[in-house]
């Protein structure tokens, strides 16, 4: 059983011999590119294929777009009055902590570790593998078969770029914030290259005419023996329909509270942080939709599961649901397949990089409440909290051996949802017990915008425990197991 130290004893001669403050390094522009660059993976090229086949309309997909981002940037808005009040390493964790106590804020940290971000970390480093083995086919094969469970070369490539990020990072944060930089950049440019080629493409063509005809038209589209079934939606079927797969552009939008992680080396935090959180959020919002307009302007919205091409499967069916590749075909022809492989590779690579560099600081900042390994709260010479990072590496590797990480992180983001909502309602309660802290920033629209996201995200909830109540259960499951764990840990510490 894992002995967490009391806090009070990591400041004991421990502390005096290693060293445990971090340093305020990350400007305004750092900050914005960790919330941009932490939020743009591979769900953007992906997710729309299957949202399209739940709700079949282009009016009602984008307003799920519209709907999410207006969703992320609420929430941004609102964590800004907490980034302001408390900006210090491990950002979320610690707002809930302030708000619910010590119990609370370890079963959030104990779902961040063992699946939220090791997982999303895990998840996006086999992406990009698998985007690499484009370009070296081999890396589909296995490399180590026991009975059901097998490793192919690209589990070992997704392993491979998550240890070498995590060494990057470790050798300091100006390394890691360069890699953030770059990469962000780099995949902003692309992205929006795509979304310009894509509209001057598709607007001189009859295609985006065809989706937006009839365009509040909803239907769920499922596939029965090769043949696709189309189901009417109206009413409450299809707010039931919306509700259950908004998940997938959530997640996609997921990963923009990473920044408050490393509040603690982010230069005048208390003003560049919410504003980095509302930039960030605003700034991908605005992609997101384009990029679903373009699409929308390239291909058909429905389309036939055993088409033979891009245009004939449409948004709805193509290959292995690569609606980014799709849509990029229409313009670039063949090469496409490799233009759309590398630019997500370097969308996961960026990605992961500041996965990986803002989530070590929230196991460091549990660390130093005693409600982590002890060792996770020392810093390196580089001022990094090394072992932090390395603890994140393994687990994240593991789970990228064990193939399981796609399902943890459906289990796991209804739980962030339950996180964000406990989170933004902690902006009351905090109002209500420390009305004279200082607020250097108050969340915009408050009272409104926050019970706004509380309101309309809890519905959210709601709607996927009717409808998806096995992933739903699964999350609480996972969130109730550190319960146990938290009382086991606590009994073990030494007594004051």
């Amino acid at each position: 059983m894992i002995n967490f130290p009391a806090a009070q004893r990591l400041r004991a001669p421990y502390m005096s011999e290693e060293k445990t403050e971090l340093k305020r390094t990350l400007g305004l522009i750092d900050a914005t590119s960790i919330v941009a660059g932490s939020m743009i993976g591979s769900g953007i090229f992906i997710v729309t294929s299957q949202m399209s086949r739940d709700v079949g309309s282009a009016g009602w997909m984008l307003v799920l777009w519209l709907l999410t981002g207006l969703i992320t940037v609420f929430a941004a808005l609102s964590y800004g009055e907490l980034a302001g009040m408390m900006p210090n390493a491990g950002g979320q964790y610690v707002y809930i902590q302030r708000a619910y106590g010590r119990m609370i804020s370890f079963l959030y940290g104990w779902t961040v570790f063992t699946v939220i971000q090791t997982g999303v970390i895990a998840a996006v480093a086999v992406a990009f593998a698998k985007y690499t083995s484009v370009f070296f086919p081999e890396l589909n094969n296995t490399l180590l078969a026991i009975g059901s469970f097998k490793i192919t070369y690209a589990q070992l490539v997704g392993m491979i770029s998550v240890v070498f990020l995590t060494f990057i990072n470790s050798r300091g944060v100006q390394k890691g914030k360069t890699i953030q930089l770059v990469f962000t950049s780099a995949k902003l440019f692309a992205l929006f290259a795509l979304i310009i080629l894509g509209l001057a493409v598709g607007f001189r063509g009859e295609v985006i005419v065809e989706n937006f005809k009839n365009m509040w038209d909803a239907s769920s589209t499922t596939v029965k023996d090769g043949v696709a079934v189309v189901v009417p939606l109206t009413g409450y079927a299809l707010a039931g329909a919306m509700g259950a797969t908004i998940i997938n552009s959530l997640f996609s939008s997921d990963a923009w509270n990473n920044v408050t992680f490393i509040a603690a080396e982010i230069k005048d935090p208390k003003k560049n942080i919410p504003r980095s959180l509302f930039l960030g959020t605003f700034i991908v919002t605005i992609i997101y939709i384009l990029a679903n307009v373009a699409y929308l302007a390239l291909l058909p919205m429905k389309g036939d599961p055993n088409a033979a091409d891009v245009i004939g499967q449409g948004i709805m069916f193509p290959s292995n649901d690569r609606v980014g590749a799709a849509a990029a075909s229409v313009i670039f022809g063949d090469p496409a397949v490799y233009i759309m492989a590398a630019l997500i590779m370097v969308s996961t690579f960026g990605c992961n990089n500041g996965l990986v560099l803002a989530g070590a600081r929230l196991f460091y900042a549990m660390a130093k409440d005693g409600l982590f390994f002890k060792k996770a709260a020392v810093l390196n010479e580089k001022q990094v909290p090394a072992k932090a990072l390395w603890l994140q590496c393994i687990w994240a590797c593991v789970l990228c051996l064990s193939g399981q990480y796609g399902a943890l992180l459906e289990y796991a983001t209804f739980a962030s949802l339950l996180f964000y909502i406990l989170t933004i309602a902690g902006i009351f309660i905090l109002r209500k017990k420390e009305p004279d802290t200082e607020r250097p920033y108050k969340a915009f629209g408050y009272p409104l915008i926050p019970a706004l996201y509380i309101i309309v995200t809890t519905a959210i909830c709601i709607d996927l425990l009717i409808y998806s109540p096995i992933s739903t259960g699964l999350g609480l499951l996972i969130v109730a197991i550190g319960i146990p764990v938290y009382y086991l840990t606590q009994k073990r510490q030494p007594a004051d």
